[in-house]
């Protein structure tokens, strides 16, 4: 069978014992990745026809032995990569879909997952054990490299529930204009950041022409879409004075791309699509000068399994609500995503940018 060859090019067996080996429970998983690609093999695993008991480690050893070349000649992913270029899978629209299908999706779900902080980006995993000290460490280090003062004016583009905002307010004594797109984000921000000189507006990041003292950005520009990638830079940009400081966190991939995923794109993150490093010098050219750039991909492996074992553990309590099906999905997002930084076929990258002039 063509599959089960495959297959053991990375030392996977069907119906074997070890963690990361696949079984299958139905027959018609066959037939869906043969015909549905990429699309097929999640859905057919959304509804119980395959098992892995470690999907991070199956994710692994696929991308380790560059399975994943055979999926991207797929038709299915070839149509997808069409409407990826077409189509502006940032804009406006998408965006609203992309708060409703995810970041909408419940609090507590969110809650039940995440850091006491609710940050839902990478953690900064140097010399410390807990999901809570990676990310406090990760926010701190951002503070750190925006030179934050006190009295200063920051704004923070897709900063969710205020967990920058409220560390940087209190720790650094600043204000903080927090933007998101979504109502959820911003009616729980308004709670957490109850007291503190922070504003959690509803609003696209294209409304905001004001001027700050310095801009983050963590984690929000995969949703920006390829065709809107200078466009951004540029109401960055516009937002600092001289000088300015904008530190910039993104996941990144190690090709230039149009599209994402299709499974990611349909289930996970509508319109959603990961940049290249040349597709960032080329938003930035003229605008920005890259004072600094760090990758920690690596801690992206360890966060994301951190948040499958709280939702893991914290199951019991959100499946009344959420179901089977998506306790599956849910699965193979959040360990699909740890093999794949584990293999590096993904990056994070923080950038801090000086305005040019």
């Amino acid at each position: 069978m063509l599959i089960e060859k495959l297959l053991a090019q990375a030392d996977i067996r069907l119906d074997g014992k070890r963690a990361w080996d696949l079984k299958v429970n139905d027959q018609q998983a066959f037939q869906r990745t043969i015909f549905g690609g990429i699309l097929g093999i999640g859905e057919s695993y959304m509804d119980g026809q395959w098992d892995c008991q470690s999907i991070d480690q199956l994710v692994y050893r696929a991308y380790k032995a560059n399975l994943a070349k055979s999926l991207y000649k797929h038709p299915t992913w070839l149509i997808h990569a069409g409407l990826g270029y077409l189509l502006n899978t940032g804009s406006r629209w998408y965006a609203k879909r992309l708060a409703k299908e995810h970041y909408d999706l419940g609090n507590d779900l969110f809650q039940a997952m995440l850091d006491h902080r609710l940050v839902y980006t990478c953690g900064y995993w140097r010399g410390v054990k807990s999901l809570n000290e990676a990310q406090e460490q990760k926010l701190d280090l951002i503070c750190q490299k925006l030179k934050l003062k006190p009295k200063m004016r920051v704004l923070d583009i897709g900063g969710g529930w205020g967990s920058f905002a409220k560390y940087a307010a209190r720790k650094y004594g600043v204000s903080v204009v927090n933007i998101t797109v979504s109502k959820e984000q911003v009616k729980l921000a308004n709670e957490l950041c109850e007291g503190l000189p922070v504003e959690n507006r509803l609003a696209d990041y294209r409304d905001v022409n004001e001027k700050f003292d310095a801009v983050v950005s963590i984690e929000m520009f995969e949703a920006v879409g390829w065709k809107n990638y200078r466009h951004y830079m540029d109401v960055v940009h516009r937002c600092l004075p001289e000088g300015g400081l904008f530190v910039f966190q993104t996941i990144g991939g190690n090709f230039s791309t149009t599209h994402t995923n299709p499974w990611i794109d349909k289930y996970i993150f509508p319109g959603g699509m990961l940049p290249s490093l040349e597709q960032l010098d080329r938003a930035t050219q003229g605008l920005f000068i890259e004072e600094g750039l760090e990758n920690f991909g690596t801690d992206y492996d360890k966060t994301l399994m951190a948040w499958w074992d709280n939702f893991d553990r914290n199951w019991p309590k959100l499946k009344s609500k959420y179901g089977g099906r998506f306790y599956r999905m849910w699965k193979l997002y959040l360990q699909g995503c740890a093999g794949s930084f584990r293999a590096r076929n993904l990056q994070l990258w923080q950038i801090t940018y000086s305005k040019a002039k």
